[in-house]
């Protein structure tokens, strides 16, 4: 299979201002460096950040250097750094291809979990900021009480319902309908969660080795689940400098074409970490590109309920759906509660029949009490919801202002909703932060456990779902543990040989 390409020009858009700084933050500097030193610095810190994805191709010399206006001398010599520095890699007959160093290429996936078990007595519990999930609301008690007065009409049966139960279906379709996608309740398959449903879909819609486009950065278990069938996630970078436009979708109709992607698995409705949302001009031309490349979209809707500003509401990306090319993916856990279990798959008939087929060899349905309870949290959804927003929206200012007082130099562009935002490090440090800081009191994930292949080192998400003493507190702890790393060595290139 061919390799996939970065275009000069988007490429040169990404670096932003590389001549007179590191072009990540949009902010000139003045710079005594050379040409081709700041420019590899400047790709160097999009592979970091996950702009350039690994195994990705950079353009040609002579099309970067007539795209950046200098001379194809200093692209040669750009590329020569890079590829000393391990950053390149360069075969016979083919391109040169993003990587990382041994010495960087890590996952970020080992958490230090353990620490809280030697932390000395008496010292405060450790702020766990590894999950981006609140407590219960108090209605879930009430919510349960009357699922327990429901029950007995369900004794009757055997209760496995791989399905469903009517009553939460009817519910989930009229609230869809409601957004603006007519929906039937033959059209819902209840499952154990948002994950759960996404793994059933790539059990039937999959292939081995087949490869699923990803936003970069993305939920981590996503990317798991992905690999864990045998396919390949494909990262099509967001445009962090641009929240409102954050979506490539130029890259992305490029990437399925480049790798016959016949998946995508895209989180639109405030993405996990940034918390972006896509605007209903985009969605519509996301689902033509589904349609002209032939690739089936996977849409992620569990943040879909916490928008926090005053953005208009959005369409389900299904609405602008001509066929069946879009099958949406929805959870009550992060709307209400994380041990309420209770997800569905938006889809087809059709596909829910073969879903139901490979259900069978996984589990036999969800329970109906949690079904029940949810069926309650569904019907009195508006106030619940209403005061959990309020409530995100005071710990992410609470958040951002410690932020602000403590962590000065790091940079912080909140979405408009979501449970965490992904702040960007002065440094690629994100791994060693989170493996020091369960020492000072707070447990964080790597950025990149967010990304493939070791991208996002200079990101870390912190999501705003503890109260907000907590939160102040972490963020003192976040500063301290940061303080302790001192100078990174390799924080930028230097030219290991004269040219």
């Amino acid at each position: 299979m061919a390799i996939r390409v970065i275009g000069a020009t988007g490429l040169a858009r990404d670096l932003g201002h590389w001549r007179n700084g590191d072009g990540t933050d949009g902010t000139p500097r003045k710079s005594a460096r050379p040409a081709y030193l700041a420019l590899a610095e400047g790709i160097r810190l999009l592979i970091h950040d996950g702009r350039a994805p690994l195994g990705i191709a950079l353009p040609s010399e002579r099309d970067l250097a007539s795209t950046l206006g200098v001379s194809r001398t200093t692209v040669t010599s750009t590329y020569a750094l890079l590829r000393e520095h391990g950053y390149l890699i360069t075969r016979q007959g083919s391109r040169s291809t993003v990587a990382l160093p041994p010495a960087v290429a890590h996952d970020g996936t080992r958490a230090a979990r353990g620490i809280l078990a030697t932390m000395s007595t008496g010292a405060a519990p450790a702020v766990d900021l590894t999950y981006a999930a609140m407590t219960a609301p108090p209605e879930m008690e009430e919510a349960y009480s009357v699922a327990l007065q429901g029950i007995p009409s369900y004794l009757g049966t055997h209760g496995m319902d791989p399905v469903g139960i009517l009553p939460l279906r009817e519910a989930l379709a009229r609230r869809y309908t409601e957004r603006g996608l007519p929906t039937s309740a033959d059209q819902i398959l209840v499952t154990l969660g948002a994950q759960h449903g996404l793994r059933l879909l790539l059990n039937v819609l999959a292939s081995t080795a087949g490869r699923v486009l990803i936003d970069h950065p993305t939920y981590p278990n996503a990317i798991e689940a992905i690999r864990d069938v045998g396919a390949r996630p494909v990262p099509v970078p967001l445009r962090l400098e641009d929240p409102a436009a954050a979506w490539d979708l130029d890259g992305l109709r490029s990437a399925a074409r480049q790798t016959a992607a016949s998946l995508a698995y895209l989180v639109p409705d405030h993405n996990n970490p940034t918390g972006f949302l896509m605007d209903d001009a985009a969605r519509a031309e996301l689902a033509a590109i589904a349609r002209d490349t032939r690739m089936l979209l996977i849409i992620d809707e569990s943040m879909a309920d916490l928008t926090l500003g005053t953005t208009p509401p959005v369409t389900p990306v299904a609405a602008f759906a001509k066929g069946s090319e879009v099958v949406t993916i929805g959870s009550a856990s992060k709307s209400f509660w994380g041990g309420l279990r209770v997800g569905w798959i938006r889809t087809s008939e059709s596909l829910i029949t073969r879903l139901l087929g490979i259900r069978a060899t996984v589990d036999l349905g969800t329970p109906v009490m949690d079904q029940l309870a949810a069926v309650h949290l569904l019907e009195n959804a508006d106030p619940i919801l209403d005061r959990r927003r309020a409530q995100l929206r005071g710990q992410r200012e609470a958040l951002l202002e410690a932020m602000a007082e403590e962590l000065p130099g790091w940079y912080v562009l909140p979405g408009v909703g979501g449970m965490s935002v992904w702040a960007q490090l002065p440094t690629p440090v994100s791994t060693a932060l989170a493996a020091t800081a369960p020492n000072h009191g707070v447990l964080l994930a790597a950025g990149p456990r967010f990304g493939v292949q070791g991208a996002f080192e200079r990101f870390l998400r912190l999501p705003y779902t503890s109260p907000e003493p907590e939160l102040r507190r972490a963020v003192t702890a976040i500063a301290t543990a940061y303080a302790t790393l001192g100078p990174q060595a390799g924080d930028s290139l230097q030219p290991l040989t004269c040219y």
